[in-house]
């Protein structure tokens, strides 16, 4: 099924109004799931849209979150998200880090209480628009075994840095595990088996069969130490210093319970040029290690891409072309249609 991106914008937004979200969370759960299906992050995109439905439906997810913000130094804050849906709290929190930075040089805010926040290069994003540098991070539910681990211990734990240059921003949006969850979820629906060594068992054996899963393994393959202990970063900057929940002690995403609300942190730093090198020079630096970068020699019949590279040529396409729905996306967003009498346009 081919859905236009407006049309697909159009009936998300709907969806979550119908489901009694506020304006606000609406609004934000589209951009950040658009976002990813946009950039062709499709494991975080869309295809979330039936999964945060029912969240909203069960009180998981708070409809009408009343968000606080607490400046704490000159430089940094925390950002109490009242269960909101983790865009409506991610946006929200970059908001404010960028004008921590615009004042300070830096901004960094921790945010409490908030829920799965989708792809965290939308996030990072919010800060390339106002010519800033970015970093985003959260923790999830355990997932994740440890280099050399036979049971899950870390969440996908993303990490999403991003800085704007005179054209497309360089921007890396990337899980702490070998492949994010959703992505085996994706695979199950397409059939498609794994690549090898990115997930195992209920015993911690490798397999390509996503029907198998229980596990991720941790990014690096046989050098999994590197991403377990990037997922390690990850947990810190978004739960311990924010206080909230270890992966471990997170509820499942995928439930049963769907009423209780998770108690999730995420973490969030812009950068102001300004306050370092000066926004020129810094965008002449940018310029100029992407020139480097992108002609430096590439080995037969490859291309070199600086990160974001392959996203901005998938959104450029995706925007004249139109979006094709997973057959498992597309049952949900039929159910959804005819329960909710939202319409769906290709």
């Amino acid at each position: 099924m081919s859905v236009s991106v407006e049309n697909l914008a159009t009936f998300c937004h709907s969806v979550l109004l119908a489901v009694g979200a506020d304006a606000a969370t609406a609004r934000d759960c589209t951009a950040s799931i658009l976002h990813g299906t946009t950039h062709g992050v499709d494991s975080h995109g869309v295809r979330l849209l039936p999964h945060y439905a029912k969240a909203l439906q069960g009180g998981r997810l708070n409809k009408t979150p009343q968000l606080s913000f607490t400046r704490t130094r000159a430089g940094s804050g925390m950002l109490n998200g009242d269960n909101a849906q983790g865009a409506r709290a991610t946006y929200a929190a970059m908001d404010h880090a960028c004008d921590l930075a615009s004042e300070a040089g830096v901004g960094a805010v921790g945010i409490a209480n908030s829920s799965h926040f989708g792809p965290a290069g939308a996030y990072a994003m919010r800060a390339v628009e106002r010519g800033m540098l970015a970093l985003v991070t959260c923790n999830s539910d355990s997932f994740v075994r440890l280099h050399d681990g036979a049971a899950r211990f870390h969440g996908t734990n993303p990490l999403s840095i991003a800085c704007p240059t005179s054209g497309d921003p360089w921007l890396l949006d990337m899980a702490t595990s070998a492949v994010p969850y959703n992505r085996v979820e994706l695979y199950r629906s397409t059939g498609t088996s794994l690549p090898p060594g990115v997930a195992s068992d209920e015993s911690g054996v490798d397999t390509p069969d996503p029907n198998l899963v229980e596990m991720l393994a941790p990014l690096g393959g046989a050098f999994g130490f590197k991403g377990a202990g990037l997922g390690g970063v990850a947990e810190i900057l978004s739960a311990v210093l924010t206080g909230m929940k270890l992966s471990p002690d997170i509820a499942p995403m995928g439930g049963p319970d769907f009423s209780t609300p998770r108690g999730m942190g995420a973490f969030v730093i812009a950068l102001d040029p300004a306050a370092f090198a000066g926004a020129e020079l810094v965008q002449a630096g940018i310029t100029r290690y992407l020139d480097l970068l992108r002609n430096s020699p590439a080995q037969p019949d490859t291309r070199i891409m600086a990160p974001g590279d392959r996203e901005w040529d998938v959104a450029r396409e995706r925007r004249v072309k139109g979006i094709i729905l997973d057959p498992v996306t597309a049952a949900a967003f039929a159910e959804l249609s005819e329960t909710l009498s939202v319409p769906l346009q290709s």
